[in-house]
């Protein structure tokens, strides 16, 4: 999907790959006719873009990279840095805060905070079923 992502950038296309159809095998299946043995993994959207995209930021390497042990020391400042850099790059609209029925709006909504949201609803529980109904075993 990288090399793929690659051309069409070189080409002037904009990609943006979506994991999220995992969530969503049953549908896939169902519109693109896949036989059994055949799953979706990532969808990847690509067009023209209609307005410039940005890259996001990646957390700073003392915040993921830990060497012989893991030093959590500092852990926590350097992300809510990050949070800040990111914030102050792209900042979220308050619109796009996840599942604010549940989580209320934040004032200040930082990536650390979205992936919170993010883990504290699971994903992904029905995959393993859909994979047995359309033929693997996996055991």
């Amino acid at each position: 999907m990288q090399t793929f992502i690659l051309a069409a950038e070189t080409g002037g296309l904009g990609c943006c790959p979506i994991s999220v159809i995992r969530n969503h095998a049953d549908a896939v299946v169902e519109i693109l006719g896949l036989p059994d043995k055949v799953f979706p993994v990532a969808g990847l959207c690509v067009g023209y873009p209609a307005a410039a995209g940005h890259v996001s930021m990646r957390l700073p390497l003392e915040a993921t990279v830990h060497m012989d042990l893991y030093d959590g020391q500092g852990l926590a400042e350097a992300v809510d840095a990050y949070d800040r850099r990111r914030d102050a790059r792209y900042s979220l609209p308050r619109e796009q805060q996840r599942s604010p029925d549940v989580f209320g709006h934040a004032s200040f909504y930082g990536w650390s905070e979205d992936k919170a949201r993010q883990a504290a609803q699971p994903e992904g529980q029905t995959f393993p079923a859909f994979l047995r109904t359309h033929g693997f075993r996996l055991d």
